[in-house]
């Protein structure tokens, strides 16, 4: 029996970064997967980043993972969402092309010293005196660890679907696990059934892009990474998407086909991620929509294939190919591989500590899709949490664990492990008391330091850091001393604008004068977000809900928080902010609402 010193189960996006963090931080580890051509494969879209999922990104490089330099080396198509509003929603999305973005993962995988990839399906785990000791695999071969990090993604006891055909599967073209499920249950864990999806695949060719709306990226994109160098930069070819819209026609043949849908049919038992539901599901949710939108995304320059996201379906290959032609530009389109659902197996994350490792065995972490969650940057911060706490465990030092005022992903890893999840569960900015301060721009301040600690980021790394660091801190104490503070804080003045009656002005580097700007403007908002939410959260706890409320009428509350409220009739304002999912925003809303109702 060979011995490691952790064990990482499968190498998607979370097994990739916990088994890069361990043997990083010096570690001998195993990383099992099905099939090591399949490792970091993109299942879905071929994008990393977005609104929330950005600020992951960013947060997840700055710790030392690996995910924002492979979205670098990949990217086709850079950019950046809610440019408009501010800073702490600007979110990060690159396009990647699907192929490269999985080779350049491979091959970081494989020249990692101390990480050895091993082929095969794990069939059980094995525990003594509530301690995990290693892994059978399905042939027979045993593992020993002193930490196992499951990353499971949705492939225990994987069913997927295609109208009325069912395979098992996690995705087309790869098997499913079917013996960790048992083997878990085994050792005490209760599992739950969740669903996902994706669209069809469409031919590049046979789509006719001058009747969809030209979607270019940025001209002068800045890199994901911290090491991605800012030039020469990008590193491929840029390709443009587009956008067209689903029409009446198109909801008309998926209603007429209801009886078809193994969603609508009760086939499908798991519950899917309400903020990419399927296609059949939208035009039924929200009967009153004329249209959808549909985002057309090459899968890459040397790639024949189109993602169109927005088309989730399981429906059957022929009434997808019927609703495809009813779509503007899509009227001659041909389909390479057609869209399905996934039903898989997830443990309820409540059964795991701060650190991801579960309560019931010690030396187990959980991380990924298993913890009930959706998307590739939860799952990759996720792993490299998981992976750094299990290396840490084995090395006998304190874990890392975040506060929610540090991370984005602090918030994401609390609220699964303290309110656990009902559906798949996605990262949103507005789950976060301190989004103001939790922005991608001021990532690397806020998490290089962690990184460092753990052996995941370089001395010299971390002294440009702390270089950058020192520079905003000194530029905002000269701009003070230069009474020009007060007037960058105005809202028609900017950093730039100023340089003309500041001739003492320094040369910084353009993300450090960005920072400055930003720190400037939002000083005040922070001040005064900081202060109401706490006391909120000291004195409004208590504050009753009459009965009968109508939540529907809070303005600007969101349709989900309705539904969740709604659902629990809350008593108290305290009971509505223990709702699972309902986020710190939607509270605040309700305050407001029942402030004027008094």
């Amino acid at each position: 029996m060979e011995s490691f010193d952790v064990i990482v189960v499968g190498l998607g996006h979370a097994g990739c970064e916990a088994a890069l963090a361990c043997a990083r931080m010096g570690l001998s580890t195993l990383g099992l997967t099905l099939r090591a051509d399949r490792i970091a494969m993109m299942s879905c879209n071929p994008a990393i980043g977005g609104t929330a999922k950005g600020h992951l990104v960013r947060e997840l490089d700055a710790l030392g993972g690996e995910m924002a330099f492979a979205a670098d080396q990949a990217g086709t198509h850079f950019v950046t969402l809610n440019a408009s509003k501010g800073p702490a929603v600007r979110a990060t999305r690159v396009l990647c092309e699907r192929d490269a973005y999985a080779e350049t993962m491979q091959r970081t995988v494989a020249a990692q010293p101390g990480l050895r990839v091993a082929e095969g399906e794990v069939a059980s785990l094995v525990a003594d005196g509530g301690q995990v000791r290693g892994v059978v695999l399905q042939d027979g071969r045993e593992f020993s660890a002193r930490a196992v990090v499951m990353t499971t993604g949705t492939f225990l006891q994987a069913l997927m679907h295609v109208g009325e055909e069912k395979s098992v599967g996690g995705r087309l073209g790869d098997a499913a696990a079917t013996g960790m499920s048992k083997s878990l249950r085994s050792l005490g864990f209760t599992l739950g059934r969740f669903k996902t999806g994706t669209p069809a695949r469409l031919l590049k060719d046979s789509i006719d892009w001058s009747r969809c709306e030209v979607q270019p990226g940025e001209v002068t994109p800045r890199p994901f990474s911290l090491r991605t160098p800012r030039s020469p930069f990008p590193l491929r070819a840029q390709l443009h998407c587009a956008i067209t819209h689903t029409t009446p026609a198109t909801h008309t043949i998926l209603r007429d086909n209801l009886h078809a849908s193994p969603l609508f049919q009760g086939e499908i038992v798991g519950r899917g991620p309400r903020y990419c539901p399927s296609l059949e599901d939208k035009v039924v949710r929200f009967a009153q929509r004329q249209r959808h939108t549909v985002f057309l995304e090459p899968e890459g320059e040397r790639s024949p294939l189109v993602y169109p996201a927005g088309l989730s379906t399981s429906m059957p290959a022929e009434v997808q190919l019927q609703f495809l032609r009813s779509i503007p530009g899509l009227e001659a389109v041909e389909v390479a591989r057609y869209g399905y659902a996934v039903e898989y197996d997830y443990a309820p994350p409540t059964q795991l500590h701060a650190t991801l490792e579960t309560k019931a065995v010690r030396g187990l972490y959980f991380a990924g899709q298993l913890n009930g969650t959706s998307g590739y940057e939860e799952a990759a911060f996720q792993g490299l949490l998981a992976g750094i706490n299990a290396g840490l465990q084995v090395q006998g030092a304190p874990p890392l664990v975040l506060g929610r005022h540090e991370a984005h992903g602090a918030v994401l890893l609390d609220e699964l492990v303290t309110r656990g999840v009902d559906e798949p569960f996605r990262m949103l900015t507005s789950r976060s008391e301190h989004r103001l301060t939790l922005r991608e721009g001021n990532a690397e301040f806020r998490l290089r330091a962690h990184g460092a600690r753990v052996g995941l980021v370089s001395p010299a790394q971390a002294a440009v850091t702390a270089e950058r660091a020192a520079q905003v801190r000194g530029e905002l104490a000269r701009l003070e001393a230069a009474r020009l503070l007060t007037k960058l804080k105005r809202t028609e003045v900017t950093y730039a604008s100023l340089a003309a009656e500041d001739p003492q002005r320094p040369a910084l580097p353009a993300e450090v004068c960005a920072e400055v700007e930003v720190e400037v403007k939002y000083a005040g908002y922070v001040r005064m977000a900081q202060t109401s939410w706490n006391r909120r959260s000291d004195t409004h706890d208590a504050w009753k809900i009459p009965s009968g409320f109508r939540f529907r009428e809070v303005r600007g509350l969101g349709a989900e928080a309705v539904e969740k409220l709604e659902q629990a009739q809350p008593d108290t304002v305290g009971h509505a902010r223990r709702i699972s999912g309902l986020t710190p925003a939607a509270v605040s809303l309700l305050l407001i609402a029942l402030r004027r109702s008094t």
